[in-house]
């Protein structure tokens, strides 16, 4: 008999959690303006996070018990992310673009150029990776290679800008009023090819 009891409060509490997850990823959502719901439900939807968090034990300090405890077991349980972690929200990226300055004036704008969908995933993975604080002391090597391809291409450019890139795509409510993906610039590289041949 107390075997039963044991597994039902063990259920009731495994099963509460998934709920909890599931409802602060999706209360995350409506909060956002992820949704296709009014923005009215927006304040609403921040403070049903809360209390789902609350549940979670994630409002408490680092150092709680409680919260390690049920991070713990989400974790070991595989249950640690709701729908939001599979929710149809497409998520941000990164580009790079090269700006070719002539000596005439003119500038025209270049992307690393890839052959094949096999390449340009790889370059989108590349790309990600180079955002990332870990890879700065390869990221000017990785980016001065790229930038050394579009030259062989444009063998009359003086200089090069390369120019990473955050892009956000528009929020629902964004898209409803027509505006496109947001760009965010996180850094930049002034390239000459005397200084690239200096430094072979």
């Amino acid at each position: 008999m107390i075997s039963k009891r044991i597994y039902a409060a063990w259920f009731v509490v495994h099963f509460s959690l998934i709920t909890a997850i599931c409802f602060a990823g999706i209360f995350s959502l409506v909060a956002e303006g992820a949704t296709i719901l009014p923005s009215a439900l927006e304040r609403y939807g921040r403070k049903a996070e809360l209390i789902a968090a609350f549940v979670l034990g994630k409002e408490a300090t680092a150092s709680s018990g409680v919260r390690r405890g049920i991070a713990t077991y989400l974790h070991a349980a595989g249950i640690q992310a709701g729908y939001s972690f599979f929710a149809p929200n497409i998520p941000g990226y990164h580009r790079l673009t090269f700006e070719l300055y002539y000596e005439d004036g003119r500038v025209e704008y270049e992307s690393p150029h890839v052959s094949g969908r096999a390449a340009a995933l790889r370059l989108d993975g590349l790309l990600d990776r180079l955002a990332d604080q870990r890879y700065e002391p390869i990221r000017e090597v990785v980016i001065k290679m790229l930038a050394l391809s579009v030259w062989r291409l444009h063998p009359d450019v003086k200089k090069i800008r390369a120019i990473f890139e955050s892009v956000s795509p528009p929020r629902i409510g964004d898209f409803e009023r027509g505006r496109g993906e947001s760009f965010q610039r996180m850094f930049s590289y002034d390239l000459s090819l005397r200084q690239e041949e200096e430094e072979q």
